[in-house]
């Protein structure tokens, strides 16, 4: 619970501008009108909050998963293990997540909007269910990312392990998570896309009903594949980046606690 939770605040609140500028990149309003390079911390507190116990809910489901899971699988089964515990641990950490995402993603394309009226309006307007507006899409984005992500960071682990005859040391888990989590985030990107459109449409919208594929099939129809693309840049550099200081600080913590 701790080392994921101090990994997570660490990513979340250093790569916070990098986060923002893909959010405004990828909003239907347009990168200018959504804010460009003003007010780039709009939305930190939403974060800030939801950081800690988000990081910490997935690493303890994923833990779990993949101790109860290894007891009786073998070798070759290895990445699938990893992809199961994954998995469940991104349904678990979407639940204190997604309602984070939704006021996080409103504000950083309203910076002159405080997070707190933000919240409020939400609520008021949609309750409850509008923290949530998104969770479906978010888990689709999520699960097929950790599928990628977490099973060739373990098995690059492995190898890396497996070349220098000892366990790798943090700064090399951070670095094979880099890699890991640059190439999941390429290939998600249209998933994160249409997540992004359908947390930002107006309410009652049909894009706001929560249909990925329809998202996708809107946003191919009107921008084609660059618009499916929107913010691929920022989102592997942070995602790469996150994957180095999340991963890696996870491990360092991991160490030093136990």
């Amino acid at each position: 619970l701790k080392a994921g939770g101090v990994a997570g605040v660490c990513v979340d609140l250093i790569l916070f501008p990098l986060d923002t500028v893909k959010t405004r990149l990828q909003s239907p309003q347009g990168f200018r009108n959504a804010g460009g390079f003003r007010g780039i911390y709009a939305g930190v507190p939403s974060t800030a909050i939801g950081s800690f116990p988000n990081a910490a809910a997935f690493f303890i489901t994923y833990e779990n998963v993949k101790s109860v899971l290894h007891h009786d699988s073998a070798s070759y089964l290895t990445p699938v293990t990893h992809m199961v515990a994954a998995s469940f641990g991104e349904v678990v950490a979407c639940l204190i997540r997604v309602p984070s995402e939704v006021v996080k993603q409103r504000a950083q394309v309203s910076p002159s909007t405080s997070t707190f009226r933000i919240l409020s309006h939400t609520l008021y307007h949609e309750g409850i269910q509008g923290l949530y507006r998104g969770y479906k899409s978010t888990v689709l984005r999520e699960i097929p990312f950790s599928l990628v992500q977490f099973p060739l960071w373990e098995s690059l682990k492995d190898l890396w392990s497996w070349k220098q005859g000892h366990v790798v040391d943090s700064w090399q888990s951070a670095v094979c998570g880099a890699f890991a989590g640059g190439f999941a985030a390429a290939v998600t990107t249209p998933l994160d896309v249409a997540k992004t459109r359908i947390m930002l449409a107006k309410a009652g919208s049909t894009t706001a009903s929560g249909n990925v594929l329809a998202a996708l099939g809107g946003i191919w129809r009107t921008q084609g594949l660059s618009g499916l693309f929107a913010g691929v840049v920022p989102r592997m550099t942070a995602i790469s980046l996150g994957g180095f200081i999340f991963l890696g600080t996870y491990e360092k913590a991991r160490q030093l606690l136990l």
